[in-house]
């Protein structure tokens, strides 16, 4: 279908594209852009949207320009209250946090999450899928106090600084550790993760923002009873109609009553995305930046 874009997303696998170096690599030259809000303008019959219709859609590639194309399975209607700002902002890291959470890391209610990178996208969006979701305590781990109480104001409980995290962690869970390690980060950080859970906790491999992938040492996951598990939701979902659609019923409800509410951490035009990349790439960004279009 056709949209009218109103505003994108941007995110770090954007930045890995433009170098050549994400997994999905477009022939030269292309226009990045994954996510976008706007307006349909041209819809198949039979989709159950039409004309004029406001959504959130993934297009996945074209999403930094006036007009953009989407597949209906990665469309979705958004509700009343949802900015396009708002639509542009949840579809990558939300639908990806959910399906690390919820599918993959099985949340249950009560269960505590320590979130890396957590002023960043993918953080803000698990911290509030985690708490929307029935999580009981979570906690940030940020790399600067400021980035702490970005992690705060998305609705985390409390922060702790990334350096010798593991111990605070620890004081924080009276001794337990925590359920669920999101981490979008790995690099040096993984093997304190792993000591940071408690029986039977999971870690959710989400990315690698930190350059490095982490090995680990198996015998930590046997003797802690411990898993660590891959959260790879675009290659899931991909070969799964409706999949999508089904998350987004999971995670609307939510949307409409503000517990779900993407931190844009900042908003440039179009033509000055670069900068907006750069500020991902320089880790300078907090929550999800965005293009406004119109």
């Amino acid at each position: 279908m056709l949209i009218e874009v109103h505003a994108a997303g941007v995110s770090f696998p954007e930045v890995l594209q433009t170098r050549g170096r994400y997994q999905v690599k477009p022939d030269l030259p292309f226009i990045p852009g994954a996510e976008v809000g706007g307006v349909v303008v041209q819809a198949p019959p039979n989709t159950g949207l039409k004309p004029g219709d406001r959504v959130a859609a993934l297009s996945f590639l074209g999403g930094f320009a006036e007009y953009t194309v989407a597949d209906p399975e990665t469309t979705f209607k958004i509700p009343d209250n949802m900015s396009f700002e708002q639509a542009a902002a949840v579809p990558f890291n939300y639908l990806t946090a959910h399906f690390a959470l919820q599918p993959r890391g099985r949340l249950t209610e009560g269960e505590s999450v320590l979130v890396h990178g957590a002023a960043g996208g993918i953080g803000t969006a698990s911290i509030q899928t985690a708490k929307a979701f029935g999580a009981g305590q979570v906690i940030a781990v940020t790399s600067t106090d400021e980035k702490g109480r970005t992690a705060i104001d998305a609705g985390a409980d409390e922060y702790v600084l990334a350096d010798g995290f593991k111990d605070p962690v620890k004081e924080r869970t009276k001794g337990r550790g925590v359920d669920i390690v999101v981490d979008p980060v790995g690099g040096d950080r993984f093997t304190d993760s792993l000591r940071s859970l408690t029986t039977n906790g999971r870690l959710l491999v989400i990315g690698f923002t930190a350059g490095s992938i982490p090995e680990v040492k198996v015998n930590r996951l046997l003797l802690n009873n411990i898993d660590v598990i891959g959260v790879g939701w675009g290659a899931y979902a991909r070969p799964r109609p409706g999949y999508l659609h089904w998350q987004w019923s999971e995670i609307e409800p939510h949307i409409a009553s503000g517990a779900i509410s993407a931190p844009i951490g900042g908003s440039y035009p179009l033509d000055d995305a670069i900068s907006a990349l750069k500020a991902i790439d320089d880790r300078q960004a907090t929550g999800k930046l965005v293009l406004k279009i119109r």
